[in-house]
Order: C-alpha cells, then structure tokens, then sequence
C-alpha cells in the first residue's frame, strides 16, 4: 500500500501541486501500478501505447488519447490512443493553439468539460471520422522539466460521469507519464546513438568528422573559399582542428598538388622564427653553415598555414606584412629579394581585435589577414559529433596502441557529451586514448572515465543530454539505414515511422548513404 504522499517534482505547478495532495491513496496505488507496466520497456512508441491504455484503466474511460506537441511545428499529433476509435486517430494533427487540448497547453493546466459537443473549441469532426460520441472529457497537460510535451485525454467515464476528484488523479497521472516517456526517449536515443556509431561514423573530406549543423556551416564557408587564392584566417580556441580546416582547404583547391606547408608560430623565438619563414644564406649568423630555404619558398605555389599568428611579435609582424603586400621577400643574412607565390592561411585562438587595443597586434597586418574568416565552433557547440569522434578515436587508439577496441557504454556517451570540453577535440582524443588503455580490450564504462569528467553534476549531465537530442535522433535514423542496407521502407518500418516521415527526417538531417564508409 501506498500510504505516503511522494515529494513533487520542481517541474510541477503550484496546482499540481496541490493535486497531489488531494488524490486519495487508492488512486495512488493504481498508478503505481499502471506506472510499473508503462517503465517496463523503454521504446517511445510502446511507452505512448502504454500511456493511452493506463488512462483508460485509471479513469475508468471509455476511451482515452495522447496527443504529442511538437514545438517546432506548433502541432498536436495524436500518437496513441486506446479505446474504439484508436486506429483512427493515429497520426492526425491541428494546430496546438486549437480544440480543447490547445486550451489545456496554452494554460497548463488540467480540464474537465461536462458537456463537450457545446464547448466551441471541440472539433466536432473527430467523433464524425471515429463514428464515436463524445459526452465528456478531462484532458490533463504532460509537463516535464517545467515544458508540456503533450496532452492527455480520456473521454466518457463508463457507467456514469467523472467526479471533480478524478480531474486531480488525471492530471498527476500526466505529469508522472510525461517523465516516463521522456526517459524511454532518451534512453532510446542514447542507444541507438552508442550502438550504431560504432561503426557507422561518417567521413567528410580530409578526415573531418560529423555532421552537426555548425560543422556542416565550417565545410560550407571552406568550400566557397577554397576555390579562390584569399588569404583565410581561422578562429576558435585551442584544440578545435584548426590545421585539419587548413588542410581541407587546400586540398580542395586549385594549389592542392602543390606543398602545404604548416608552422607553429608560438613555439620559436623571433629569431628562429624568421629564419624558419624566410630562409638564411649561409654565414649569416653563428651555426649557419649552409644556405636555408624558409618555409615560404618550401610552400611555393601551394598553401602556407601559420597557426598561432596571434603570438608573433611586432618585428615580426612588420616583415610578414610586407610579405602580403608585396609578395616577396628577403633571407636573413641576404641581400637579394625572392619573389613568392603563396596562399596563407592563418590561424589562432586569440581575440585579435582585444589586441590591436593592446597595441599588442598591428591593425593594418589584421586587415591583410582577416579577408575571409571563418570561426571553428567548439566542441560544446558541437555535441551531435561527440559520438562519432569517439567511435573514430577508439579505433585510431586501439590500432596505435596495438590493443582490440573496445566498445563503448551509452553511459559513458552520455557523460562525453555532457562534458564541456575546454580542449576540444584534442582533448576527447586524449581523454579516449587513456579510456582505451584503461578497459582492457572490454567494455569502456563510467569506471574508466576521467574523474574531472565522470564527477560532474547529474543536473549537468541530463541538460547537456537534453541539448544533444536531435544530435542522438540523426544517429538513430543513420544506423537505422546502416542495418537495413540504405533500405528506406525497412528502416522506417523498424523505426516504427512511416516511410514517408523518414524521407522528411532524411532530407531534414541531411543525411547521405557514404561512398566509402569505412575510410579514413
């Protein structure tokens, strides 16, 4: 027996709340007891199914439905249904902000309606379609995380009328059900998204992977410049593929058969910096025993990258400038000028503006630099890929370290996408390399994750989830796919979703049958 009344969730109004202590203790029980059949499977569809049919149960219905709101398209769609006219309903929609369930969302707050064919936001045609009267109704709004994510309805209370008592237990019974159903959804997604990107991780040119909206944003502007001989500068913090950008960039242009040539600007002094940028004739200081070609003339016809160029110092700044305006140059200890056909592509985690402020970077050398900029977005804004690039350092970890690659748990995809990542990608690859060496050829789970990234708050974990749903859908229809050989009506009838919702969600997530999929 169910004596005690259970603390309510924050996500709850203050009338639910008061609803919670109304609901006497048999009505308790039996939602309990309907709530244990419905957390039983973890599958979205089965869970809505179970939804419909414990309603009825509860409120002793003729018949009952769950309409789902999607926010995006401000639809209701009714997506389960229990009762003569279930068959019928699936798969209708109208607009949210109609019929009495629009009402419900739009207030939030649970009905009851003694006399519906008089209420004029009833849509009288459902009971046409259905052939099914309609005398009354309670419709209760699914809340989770302070969000409605639907509508409950249960219609025609068997042998009577609903008594005020049961609008209550309706609307608790909502609230509960909206949090097992977001759950099964999760949990779903975080499997599929697990299981299916083990093997199913997408390659877009030059070993750059994912398929996240901000990634796809990068390739495009990478593309349109490629093509050109504009002088590129990227941006972003440390670690978030800076000269794999620039690699891409240049094997996609007209120089790509040329030298690409790349250097780390921070890491020399002034001095070897120079000489390593434009060469030294032999004599020209102590140890130059030999005359020295510079990276410029290394790189001739094809693409310079010079990453961290935000760290070089003002004399150097003065004699790279000249470089870009003039297109030649000097060696150290010469006297001769060497012309160069260069592109540049340059690169740095530093907010060059703050230090043209500074007096720390010269404006004019900015402006040389800053003719096509493109922003690499960090890992946090790219949570979709998570997935994938763990998959795909499992496997470069596992072949290095000549060890079998291990699988990865759901929970420890979930804790990877939560993390924050203040190194980016290059420290998810590091993070991944340690994760490999500490599972022993298994299974990685939670135990092998980095402290600083397995202890984070729950709270953080599940936002950061919620955040990345769309990334975990893409993954789910992907390897959906994947499994059913790109066969689109097996795939949607594995998925539980018509064929035609699939070609819509396809196009939406932009998701193409790769060429070669298992290169790299």
């Amino acid at each position: 027996m169910v004596n005690d009344m259970p603390t309510p969730d924050p996500s709850i109004s203050e009338s639910m709340k008061h609803s919670l202590r109304r609901v006497d203790n048999d009505a308790w029980n039996e939602i309990v007891d309907v709530l244990s059949l419905i957390m039983a499977t973890l599958d979205p569809n089965r869970v809505l199914d179970a939804i419909a049919q414990a309603a009825t149960k509860i409120m002793q219905a003729e018949a009952s439905s769950v309409l789902a709101l999607d926010t995006r398209r401000k639809k209701l769609i009714f997506s389960a249904a229990a009762g003569p006219v279930g068959a019928e309903l699936i798969g209708q929609e109208f607009d949210a902000g109609l019929g009495i369930a629009g009402r419900v969302i739009d207030r939030i707050e649970p009905e009851i309606v003694r006399d519906v064919p008089s209420d004029p936001e009833f849509f009288k045609g459902i009971d046409q379609k259905s052939d099914f009267v309609t005398r009354e109704m309670i419709a209760a709004p699914m809340v989770y995380r302070g969000n409605v994510v639907g509508v409950v309805e249960v219609i025609n209370r068997v042998g009577g009328d609903f008594a005020d008592s049961d609008l209550e237990t309706l609307a608790l019974f909502a609230a509960l059900a909206a949090s097992a159903l977001d759950n099964a959804r999760v949990h779903q997604q975080l499997k599929r998204e697990n299981e299916g990107l083990r093997t199913s991780s997408r390659v877009v040119p030059d070993g750059i992977i994912g398929q996240s909206d901000a990634l796809h944003e990068v390739l495009q502007l990478c593309e349109r410049v490629a093509k050109s001989t504009a002088t590129v500068l990227l941006l972003g913090e440390t670690g978030t593929g800076k000269e794999l950008t620039a690699r891409h960039i240049h094997d996609s242009s007209p120089r790509k058969d040329k030298p690409f040539i790349g250097i780390n600007c921070a890491a020399l002094n002034e001095t070897l910096l120079e000489s390593e940028l434009f060469g030294h004739e032999k004599g020209a200081f102590t140890g130059a025993i030999a005359k020295k070609l510079g990276r410029f003339e290394l790189a001739g016809g094809g693409t310079l990258f010079l990453d961290e160029i935000g760290d070089i110092s003002q004399a150097m700044q003065v004699k790279l400038l000249r470089v870009l305006q003039e297109k030649e140059f000097v060696r150290v200890g010469g006297t001769s000028t060497v012309a160069c056909d260069v592109r540049i592509i340059a690169a740095t985690n530093r907010d060059l503006k703050a230090a043209i402020e500074e007096g720390e970077f010269r404006e004019d050398l900015y402006y040389r630099l800053n003719v096509f900029p493109i922003n690499l977005p960090p890992l946090r804004r790219r949570r979709d890929d998570i997935a994938m690039l763990v998959q795909h350092f499992v496997r470069v970890s596992s072949k290095d370290l000549g060890v079998s690659a291990p699988t990865v748990s759901s929970d420890v995809t979930a804790l990877l996408t939560s993390h924050s990542w203040p190194g980016n990608i290059r420290e998810l690859q590091n993070v991944v390399e340690r994760m490999v060496l500490m599972c022993d050829g298994g299974e990685i789970l939670p135990m092998h994750v980095p402290r600083e990234i397995a202890g984070e708050t729950s709270e953080l974990v599940t936002s950061s989830v919620e955040t990345g749903l769309r990334g975990y859908e893409r993954a789910m229809i992907v390897q959906a796919l994947i499994d059913h050989d790109w066969n689109q009506t097996q795939a949607a009838k594995f998925l539980n979703i018509s064929r035609d919702n699939l070609r819509y969600r396809v196009k939406k997530y932009q998701i193409e049958k790769p060429a070669k999929p298992d290169a790299q």
